[in-house]
């Protein structure tokens, strides 16, 4: 089975932007989160939300009480792939990436992407709709 074509929308759309979101988590963490979703909140507000996200590393420093490392940790990497990011929700969307929010929690375990998305484009103003008289006829 091929791959959807981008720009996607609805489920097909959420379902893309969680794999991807997954792919770029065990490519860089070396494993997948324990769980994951994406919203469409309104119109314009992308929501990818992961559980379970920390290696065990990590989870060793936030039992030692070295959360803040952790923490420090995670926001410089996610600004530092924030351009990977924003570049998958856009070829997958085919709408712009306005602003990028990424953060995480250490109890519970759990990271959450916002994208921030600029309005969907109007339909072509040239495209018939089902109420318009055919070709060269006129209404009377």
């Amino acid at each position: 089975m091929s791959a959807p074509t981008p720009p996607l929308r609805g489920d097909a759309l959420l379902t893309a932007v969680t794999a991807a979101m997954v792919e770029l988590h065990e490519r860089y963490h070396h494993r997948k989160p324990i769980s994951a979703k994406t919203q469409l909140l309104g119109d314009d507000l992308l929501a990818c939300v992961m559980g379970g996200v920390y290696t065990e590393v990590e989870k060793t420093m936030i039992e030692l009480q070295r959360s803040t490392i952790v923490q420090e940790t995670r926001n410089a990497f996610q600004q530092a792939m924030r351009d990977r990011f924003i570049s998958d929700v856009q070829r997958l969307s085919g709408r712009h990436v306005l602003a990028f929010i990424s953060n995480h929690s250490v109890g519970p375990d759990m990271e959450i992407e916002l994208f921030f998305l600029t309005p969907e484009p109007a339909p072509a103003a040239d495209t018939p709709s089902a109420d318009d008289p055919p070709a060269g006829q006129v209404s009377s």
